[in-house]
């Protein structure tokens, strides 16, 4: 069947759309930004792909009239602050005003569970993009889920950082709230069980595993799937507002998801009925099955998608390849030209394994340093690393920095800082010939706001002059250990 995918580049959209190929069906796939797409998947020369915004009704006049189904696999909480519901319930809105227009038979949408009578904002919003679905009049699906765990998901993420980096802990309340998580393996396998499938129509349904835990149960199980030790205190004192800030220095969650998050940990998620298996029969992966699946993902560096991939207009416009040129025009730089004798593919295998665990090589504790400062005005901080060790791909996240090209075949990697900066900031790492001569080429290039964005770039210049040349000469000379 012909099946439109919003959400293509998303964490689930991304683990999804080789499923749905896999069964034959003639894909669509719906982005804000066909290079990103193209640039990052493998499969998109498979599907179609057509360019559209939500908030956007006119962009929208793309979708094909012939589909069979469509995948609704967007959300907003964390781009837009305290509009984000807003926000939702417009780009459902233009959704289904949208699907009227054509022969849609089915709207499958993932969401949270919303089983308690007071709601967070964050789960009362998703409740109201149900309602714009189901306003359609296109049979809807509506597939309700707790946290999901798997390798890339933020879940998971927020519990790794937490146990991983603080042996003992002292907690809000909420840590004692109940939750039943879910695998992302489960999640897809439902996505697929209910596609056509005419049982589900018109039905919404809780998913879960089959393990009802604490959250504070859930970081003690990570910690004694990872042989750690570790200790958990709760007390009542620790407002929203203060949990907030704590998951925003110690994990990689930018505030106003943190935020977002801490509301709904009040609210209990458990399924209410398992009617979903009389649809999809299906035995669940138990949290502990999850966790390993999600360790073995990793240390095979093969995560498929993560949701620090996923563009968050706080930080980054969503025409963010348009920066793909950078700009000659009321720019500042700093070049580092630094030759080498080596073979360049070793120095080129060095520039593609920048970020996350290997680091930026030289004065690394500098980097964290200005990643802390970052953090506290509101930043992305580095926390975010990347999402794979071996591999990069444009649209994907380095620490504080958004890869807007990675290409092997000209030896380049140009990336955009997200970081909280008075003016935009590129980086270039490339390998260039010269008289029969190899060099590394290594360009910060600076656009300025106002008189504050030159101040701070003359701030830094003694800090640049150290630290790019510093960088540019490991690069060229750094020999990983066997």
């Amino acid at each position: 069947m012909k099946v439109l995918l919003t959400g293509a580049n998303g964490y689930i959209g991304t683990r999804l759309l080789p499923l749905l190929l896999e069964e034959n069906h003639e894909v669509v796939c719906m982005v804000r930004d066909k290079r990103r797409f193209i640039n990052q998947s493998d499969l998109s020369e498979q599907v179609t792909i057509i360019t559209g915004d939500l908030l956007n009704a006119e962009s929208l006049k793309e979708i094909p009239s012939d589909i069979d189904a469509a995948y609704y696999l967007v959300h907003s909480m964390s781009s837009h602050g305290s509009e984000f519901d807003d926000m939702e319930k417009k780009s459902a809105e233009n959704f289904s005003t949208a699907l009227k227009n054509t022969n849609c038979k089915q709207i499958i949408y993932l969401t949270g569970i919303a089983n308690d009578e007071h709601l967070s904002k964050h789960l009362g919003s998703r409740l109201a993009v149900e309602d714009q679905l189901k306003a359609s009049k296109i049979p809807c699906t509506i597939l309700r889920a707790a946290i999901i765990i798997g390798s890339g998901s933020a879940s998971f993420e927020i519990i790794r950082d937490l146990t991983e980096k603080i042996p003992v802990m002292v907690t809000p309340k909420w840590v004692k709230t109940k939750c039943q998580p879910i695998g992302i393996r489960d999640v897809l396998a439902y996505l697929q069980g209910v596609l056509q499938n005419e049982k589900a129509y018109n039905q919404t349904f809780d998913i879960g595993g089959p393990d009802v835990l604490t959250y504070r149960e859930m970081m003690m199980g990570y910690a004694k799937e990872r042989g750690l030790k570790r200790w958990i205190f709760t007390v009542p004192v620790l407002t929203p507002r203060l949990s907030s800030l704590w998951l925003n220095m110690i994990t990689p969650v930018p505030y106003s998801l943190a935020r977002s998050l801490v509301d709904s940990m009040k609210n209990e998620v458990v399924c209410k009925d398992d009617r979903i298996h009389d649809v999809v029969p299906r035995e669940c992966l138990t949290y502990a099955e999850s966790l390993h699946l999600a360790f073995e993902k990793i240390d095979q560096n093969s995560i498929v998608s993560s949701w620090k991939d996923a563009l968050n207009r706080g930080y980054l416009d969503t025409n963010f390849m348009d920066q793909i040129k950078v700009p000659q025009n009321g720019t500042l730089e700093y070049k580092v030209k630094m030759p080498f004798e080596r073979k360049a593919e070793e120095v080129f295998e060095n520039i593609w394994s920048i970020g996350g665990i290997r680091g930026w090589y030289y004065m690394d504790w500098l980097w964290q340093f200005r990643g802390l400062l970052d953090k506290m005005f509101g930043g992305v901080g580095t926390r975010r690393g990347r999402t794979s060790n071996v591999d990069i791909q444009a649209g994907d996240v380095l620490d504080f920095w958004r890869v807007l090209l990675a290409d092997k075949k000209n030896k380049r990697l140009l990336l955009f800082a997200e970081m909280k900066v008075p003016g935009e900031a590129w980086l270039e790492l490339k390998l260039v010939e010269s008289h029969g001569k190899a060099f590394l080429s290594q360009i910060a290039t600076f656009r300025p706001k106002g008189l504050w964005g030159r101040m701070y770039w003359y701030a830094m210049w003694p800090f640049h002059i150290v630290l790019f040349r510093g960088m540019a000469k490991q690069i060229t000379t750094y020999k990983p250990q066997k």
